[in-house]
């Protein structure tokens, strides 16, 4: 357990950033199964329309620091390869 003042500062701004980052990480995924929904119901528009939303979310976590920015690249590319390809 933190004994120090400052170790205790630390111990409340991790508990802190832990709760936004978590928040931030759900809303994340809430998109991205959104778009995963609308490509396994065969809807190329609301595809289209779910991916187009989700990718500024999921730049955002780059941003934020949540996710790195090659991981969220290669999301964004799978999952825009798989609504093309609904065709």
């Amino acid at each position: 357990m933190a004994n120090s003042p400052q170790a205790k500062k630390r111990a409340r701004q991790n508990d802190r950033r832990f709760q936004i980052n978590k928040a931030r990480r759900s809303r994340i995924r809430t998109y991205l199964r959104k778009v995963e929904e609308a490509i396994a119901s065969g809807d190329k528009d609301a595809a289209a329309a779910a991916l187009k939303a989700a990718q500024p979310e999921l730049m955002r976590g780059v941003t934020k620091g949540i996710f790195h920015k090659n991981t969220a690249s290669r999301k964004m590319s799978r999952l825009s390869a798989r609504v093309k390809a609904l065709g």
